[in-house]
């Protein structure tokens, strides 16, 4: 029946107008809450055949959608470890709770932003209790290669703030000058010494001692000096033995020409080093190439240390943690050494609208969003990490108030087809009377 099928028209355009009013409720009350997403709501008539040139009402129906894919605006805070993602990709996450359980392999969820802190156990967590996962980097601060289609390589991101450490020296530098008259037939043949720190393994001081002694001609300048490295790790054992000569050209003049090698590590005209091996391993040593003055040189009649660089630091404490812009968690020490101990990947999917929605702005993979894929950040589709920073609600609250107009008055619209119909009836049955 024709008013029958008003009525039930009225009444699915009621509660359509209800369930928008519902999803403007919940974007408005959450226009202040980090990382929401906003849910919009179309509408779909629902037609009916018509027969014998009768037009029957439908109605319509309601399909609400959340739109995860919209980014909101970033705001900056104070807070290091404080992350939102800029461009396409989720951030990986897991509950607390099941990190603490310790029952088999957390569950993946994913979030676009949020203020993580260290909890009581090391873990960075959420205030709605999520901690960050990422790929833990080997002890020399390497990332290993993880599979990149499972969460399976995933781990809570874990700081000990109480943490020591420390960075062995592998390459150093030396840049000095020898005095060329100490090659001259009537110098004194006198040898001198320098000293340069390492660290060892273990975050111990010592030193490679460098004794350079010129060779003393019978007439004129040799140019030439032999220089001796030991290890004060190793008392009384010479590390490397090389003879090394200098250029008197008028433009190379005191600089490296040949150098030949007693005993030690091979020296490399090409990079200018030799290698030699402490009593913690191979360290690697600049001393220059043929040419060059940016290691050592022979000029003038002053010996003196000019430049010289390595790598590694003493034991130290962590002071600070953040995380870059690829996801890197970098541990900072107070001897200036900093170490990567974790690396966040971004989560991409083909379609992150189709992920389930859960409390506290986090999301499941499910059918209809496809495979998800773990990127490095900045690679590939996906976008970057920032820190000290938010991401805000993509809430437009000018435009919920807009659409909040809008339903009300469809609502009240639709209220008063149900109204007429009523009447209509009435009279119908009076019509008896």
């Amino acid at each position: 029946m024709t008013i029958s099928s008003s009525l039930n028209a009225g009444v699915a355009g009621l509660a359509s107008n209800a369930s928008r009013l519902a999803t403007i409720s919940d974007n408005i009350a959450n226009s202040a809450t980090y990382g929401y997403k906003r849910v919009e709501t179309d509408f779909e008539s629902m037609v009916t055949a018509s027969t014998g040139g009768n037009y029957a009402a439908g109605g319509v129906r309601t399909q609400s959608r959340r739109m995860i894919d919209q980014g909101g605006s970033l705001v900056a805070t104070s807070n290091a470890t404080d992350l939102a993602v800029r461009g396409r990709g989720f951030l990986p996450v897991a509950n607390v709770a099941e990190v603490s359980n310790g029952n088999g392999e957390p569950t993946m969820m994913l979030t676009t932003t949020g203020s993580f802190r260290t909890d009581s156990d090391g873990y960075l967590v959420s205030d709605s209790g999520m901690v960050l996962m990422g790929w833990p980097a080997t002890a020399d601060g390497v990332i290993p290669v993880f599979p990149r289609d499972t969460s399976d390589g995933l781990s809570p991101v874990r700081i000990f703030a109480n943490q020591l450490s420390g960075e062995p020296t592998t390459e150093m530098a030396m840049g000095v000058n020898l005095p060329a008259t100490e090659t001259y037939f009537d110098a004194s043949g006198d040898s001198l010494d320098l000293s340069v720190e390492y660290y060892d393994n273990l975050g111990v001081s010592e030193n490679i001692n460098a004794t350079f002694t010129p060779t003393i001609p019978a007439a004129g300048s040799s140019n030439t000096w032999t220089m001796v490295l030991t290890d004060t790790a190793q008392p009384g054992v010479v590390i490397g033995e090389y003879e090394m000569t200098f250029d008197n050209s008028r433009s190379a003049g005191g600089t490296l020409s040949s150098v030949t090698t007693t005993t030690g590590g091979a020296y490399d005209p090409a990079t200018g080093t030799i290698i030699v091996d402490v009593a913690s391993g191979p360290i690697e040593i600049v001393i220059g190439t043929p040419g060059a003055s940016d290691g050592l040189t022979q000029l003038s009649d002053s010996f003196a240390p000019l430049n010289i660089t390595k790598d590694g630091s003493p034991v130290g404490n962590m002071t600070s943690v953040e995380i870059d812009e690829q996801g890197m968690v970098k541990a900072y020490f107070d001897t200036g050494f900093t170490r990567t101990i974790f690396q966040v990947p971004l989560v991409d999917l083909p379609n992150p609208n189709g992920l389930y929605a859960l409390d506290s702005q986090v999301f499941l993979p499910s059918p209809d969003s496809g495979s998800f894929f773990l990127w490095d950040a900045t690679d590939g589709p996906s976008g970057d990490i920032v820190s000290f920073a938010r991401e805000e609600s993509t809430t437009d609250v000018a435009g919920e108030l807009t659409d909040l107009i809008q339903t009300q008055r469809a609502y009240s619209s639709n209220a008063k087809v149900i109204q007429t119909v009523d009447e209509m009836l009435q009279e119908t049955t009076n019509i008896k009377r």
